[in-house]
Formats: structure tokens, sequence, C-alpha cells
């Protein structure tokens, strides 16, 4: 897929270019990304270089994941970033972010994953976006219920991170929780009657 970028009220959200590699690695310095999410650790300014050089492109280019920087509108400072990954099943992403240390607590994530689906459902065809986190994670649980998603339980070894098999809370936005129609129709469970 191309590159693209769009906005939200107070966001820009556009792919990463090499020159975000400096802002990425001062962001990742902080423990609490190192520690909840799948960036190396210790993160240098290699892989901060390796990220906004090849791996995020890449993504774009081969349709797997699309990678935005998300900064502030008024004045292009980073806020944080935000992936949008294919999923196996057709229609299927999942969605993962992390906040710069001194932007979180003002909604900004929450903004930008709201934006992102909003993208994801209308350019990318999506039907489901799939959210899910290390158990524990109360700051990323409090982004996905903020912005829709419906909690759907937790899943055991479903995280692989720096060499460690985790548990996970898992969640979904579908299309409808955001008023937007679905590329193929969804039919509920109404009950079960008749399995086998």
């Amino acid at each position: 897929m191309e590159p693209t970028a769009f906005t939200t009220d107070r966001l820009l959200l556009r792919p990463f270019e090499p020159g975000d590699a400096e802002e990425v690695y001062v962001a990742c310095q902080d423990p609490a990304i190192q520690r909840w999410t799948v960036v190396p650790s210790p993160y240098t300014r290699a892989d901060a270089e390796l990220f906004t050089q090849d791996l995020a492109p890449a993504g774009w280019q081969n349709d797997t994941t699309y990678g935005f920087a998300v900064l502030l509108r008024d004045g292009g400072t980073l806020v944080g970033a935000l992936g949008i990954d294919r999923r196996p099943l057709p229609g299927t992403y999942e969605v993962g972010f992390w906040t710069a240390a001194e932007h979180r607590g003002a909604g900004y994530t929450t903004e930008a994953v709201l934006g992102a689906a909003r993208w994801a459902f209308t350019e990318l065809s999506a039907d489901r976006m799939e959210w899910r986190t290390e158990i524990g994670n109360t700051s990323s649980r409090a982004v996905a219920l903020r912005a829709g998603f419906r909690m759907e339980g937790d899943q055991r070894s479903a995280l692989f991170n720096k060499g460690v098999r985790l548990d996970t809370w898992t969640g979904a936005l579908l299309p409808a929780d955001l008023g937007l129609p679905s590329t193929f129709p969804h039919r509920p469970a109404t009950g079960v009657s008749g399995a086998l």
C-alpha cells in the first residue's frame, strides 16, 4: 500500500521517516515502553534507525504493518507510535501503540487509536480491529476501553516478547461500534440451541 497520512482533531498520523529516529530513540528510553511493548531493551540509536529507515517502510511496502508516527498537529512533536498489523483472518487487523512519557494522560493515544481504526475500517476494508497487551498493562487497557474496544477475555501464552511467552488481555472493535459499515455481514451469536 502507498504510505498515507491523516489527521484527527489534535494529531497528525503519518508514516515514520528517517528523521524521526532521534525522537523515537529518546522516547523509547522510557522503562515503561521497554517493559510493556516489544521494542528491544535496552533500546539503542541503531534500533531507532533500523525501525524508522527499514522496518516501518518495509511494512507499508509489504502490506503487512502500517506504522504511524503520532505527532501533534501544532508543532509536529512526536507523541507516540501506532501500528496496524494485518492478521491471518481476512479483514482482521491488530493495533499496537506506545506513548512518550511526557504526553501521557492527555487523551492523545485514544484519539490516535480511534482515528487509526476509522482509517482501517474505511481504507483497508477492515471488519475487526484487535487489541492485546500483557496482563497487567492497565494503561493500554484503559486506552482500549476509552476507544470503545470490547474486552473479550484472557489468552494464555498469546504474546512472545523478549524471549518469554506471556498471557494477554484481548479486545476488539468492529466498524459498527463506530457507526461504520462492515465489508462482510456480521451475525452475532444470539444463543446456542441445537449445536453439536
